[in-house]
């Protein structure tokens, strides 16, 4: 029996990968905030003690704009973004288990209009971005035994912890007694339903396939209002959509205008419009 510490597993993707991996051949133990703070050393001792042969981190900052205007919430997202990965690929290294980490879209600037591959190459154009791709050249520069996956706009099932915020899907569903909602029809991304992420993650490890970065992002692009006109066209009822510029918007960091996650190294993941609709029909 293998034994797998999830780390962060009250958040979406934590919960989705708890069940996800709730198998028989599998021991899950799920750490959150309250079992194990990332940011500080002293969990070593708690990791060794545990012995597992995979840690995954869940964990992760992402308050896009605060930390871009916020001195310490900069130094916060450095912590859990960059600095904590590195010293989990460590402690991983250490005690021979694969390691886990999960990156984003936003390592990337955004002007490949047909997306970006795994080997392209990062250059962020806001703090949040800059925090996650230095973790990824944290983990890589320790070396071990890694997979870092790249997702986007995660959604699913709402986390349960206090860090944990509405995804857009919910943020959504929540308007859909309004008359009418502007929505930015720019940033085209790829949605990932937290669900199949978590067993993209799962097939990564039993096929043991090579070590390094993948992109696990469902297949697909769509811009906000893309997605938004979707989400109600699935519920047959909601507000009207005004298409709008992120100019009426204007938020402190910049975001990746194309940011569509290209998997060309394993079995694609099934449309994002797919996997919204199965999350729509349990909502």
């Amino acid at each position: 029996m293998r034994k797998v510490l999830i780390l962060g597993c009250k958040g979406t993707l934590g919960q989705a990968l708890m069940a996800n991996f709730n198998l028989s051949e599998y021991e899950v133990v799920g750490w959150d905030r309250e079992e194990a703070d990332i940011t500080s050393l002293d969990i070593k001792g708690k990791i060794i003690d545990l012995a597992p042969q995979l840690i995954i981190n869940a964990t992760g900052y992402n308050a896009v704009d605060k930390c871009e205007v916020d001195p310490l919430e900069k130094e916060v997202a450095y912590k859990i973004n960059t600095e904590a990965p590195k010293f989990l690929a460590e402690v991983s290294k250490e005690i021979d288990a694969v390691f886990i980490n999960y990156s984003s879209d936003y390592v990337f600037q955004g002007d490949k209009i047909n997306g970006y591959a795994e080997n392209d190459t990062p250059d962020p154009i806001s703090v949040y971005g800059r925090t996650k791709y230095d973790g990824e050249k944290n983990v890589q520069s320790v070396g071990g035994k890694y997979y870092i996956i790249r997702p986007s706009r995660i959604f699913g099932k709402p986390g349960i912890s206090n860090q944990s915020k509405k995804s857009f899907v919910d943020v959504m569903v929540g308007k859909i007694k309004e008359s009418e909602i502007k929505v930015v029809d720019e940033e085209r991304g790829s949605p990932t339903y937290a669900p199949d992420l978590a067993d993209f993650t799962r097939q990564l490890v039993e096929q043991n396939l090579p070590y390094g970065i993948y992109h696990g992002a469902n297949s697909g692009s769509c811009t906000w209002f893309e997605w938004a006109k979707e989400i109600f066209n699935i519920l047959e009822s909601g507000p009207k959509i005004m298409a709008v510029s992120g100019s009426e918007f204007p938020r402190p960091a910049k975001r990746p205008m194309y940011s569509e996650l290209i998997n060309t190294k394993t079995k694609l993941q099934r449309s994002w419009q797919e996997a919204l609709k199965e999350y729509l029909t349990v909502v």
